[in-house]
């Protein structure tokens, strides 16, 4: 993060960080450098130091210097996805016979990269309540390199405490990465309370309209933030221009956007908690949630995701996800408009089976922005 926007308040630096004016003609919004190749000023000379936009574009350099800043880290980096992302940072600071330490409620992509992809590459992983601190240090072994933490989790709302964990990571001298794409930046900083990257879909809040696919990782320190560049370089999956353009946009309502998705969630728990069908809400800013304190310590508020389980069984589930109606049913999470799925069956189908499957009777929620009574009333008439 630039000193200049080191004491200015999350919510001026999402719409200020990286969004410097155009020399050129004044438009106060970065445009759109939907170009491959710069022409440059003799053999080696760079303008600006732009040869080639899978190396750089300025587009997404706007976008990268804003993700930098939002977290509080050394440097931001943005790709085509958030798989991506994660499979950059891994084949940076992975190598065969290497292990890492998995949460026991990983995003279902996640595991399916460590599980399907990484492990027949060399490096094997094991999975362990990162909820508890004693499972975090008995997980880590002599050849582990990275601890992942994914807070809160996907889709079963966990929580993990980022600073204790990165003490057990000190201790190991082992890499923290926190998953920050529930709570997005606004809601929690992974970087201020030891984690050493950030990783994010920037599918999800930070673009916040269900209109782009990207993701990103940020760091707290510049060296692996510049070998993380290099590999992302050497691999190839960079964000594009639109798309970063479309990401950086997204970001500067990200503040009073996560504001109504939070304020809209704590009623929707509110009745489901009272709800004769639902069984179960887990929601990490209800006092009885296992996390709650944590979550209370390291979050601004509690985010828009809720999942809960209901009387039935899988096939109850499923009947709920298809009654809704302003509730659209489809997977990803974070727009603006309000989602429900039933995860046993579509985001979290790949870890069926696993340590990682998750109840039948599952339905999580992306609650959106709309007007809330109206929100209730389409749950309650799905419930039945």
């Amino acid at each position: 993060m630039s000193d200049q926007h080191s004491h200015q308040s999350f919510e001026t630096r999402a719409i200020h960080a990286g969004n410097t004016a155009d020399p050129l003609t004044g438009a106060v919004v970065p445009p759109i450098y939907q170009v491959s190749t710069y022409k440059q000023d003799g053999v080696g000379g760079l303008r600006g130091g732009y040869e080639y936009s899978r190396s750089a574009n300025p587009t997404r350099t706007a976008l990268e210097e804003n993700l930098a800043a939002l977290e509080g880290g050394r440097r931001g980096l943005a790709f085509a996805s958030g798989l991506a992302a994660e499979d950059c940072l891994l084949r940076t600071l992975l190598a065969p016979g290497d292990h890492v330490v998995i949460p026991n409620d990983a995003y279902g992509g996640t595991f399916r990269l460590f599980a399907k992809v990484v492990e027949r590459w060399g490096v094997d992983f094991s999975v362990a309540n990162t909820s508890d601190i004693e499972s975090v240090r008995d997980a880590v072994n002599d050849r582990t390199k990275l601890i992942w933490v994914e807070t809160p989790s996907n889709p079963l709302l966990g929580i993990t405490d980022i600073e204790a964990v990165a003490g057990v990571a000190r201790q190991a001298g082992v890499k923290l990465v926190v998953d920050n794409t529930f709570a997005s930046p606004y809601l929690q900083q992974p970087l201020a309370l030891g984690a050493d990257v950030v990783v994010h879909s920037l599918t999800k809040y930070m673009g916040g309209h269900s209109d782009v696919v990207g993701g990103a990782l940020v760091t707290a320190d510049e060296a692996l933030g510049e070998e993380l560049a290099y590999h992302q370089n050497a691999m190839g999956a960079v964000a594009g221009p639109f798309d970063s353009w479309i990401v950086l946009r997204g970001i500067k309502t990200l503040a009073v956007r996560m504001d109504r998705h939070s304020e809209n969630a704590a009623k929707i728990v509110e009745m489901l908690t009272q709800h004769p069908k639902v069984t179960q809400v887990l929601y990490p800013g209800l006092p009885e949630h296992p996390g709650h304190e944590v979550a209370a310590k390291q979050m601004r508020s509690f985010g828009g995701m809720i999942s809960f389980r209901v009387e039935g069984g899988e096939e109850a589930a499923v009947e709920v996800c298809n009654r809704a109606q302003l509730f659209t049913l489809g997977e990803s999470l974070g727009g603006v408009e309000s989602l429900i799925e039933h995860p046993g069956r579509m985001t979290h189908a790949s870890v069926a089976g696993s340590a990682l499957e998750v109840p039948a009777d599952l339905v999580r929620l992306s609650v959106g922005i709309e007007n809330v009574e109206d929100l209730l009333a389409d749950l309650r008439q799905a419930l039945g």
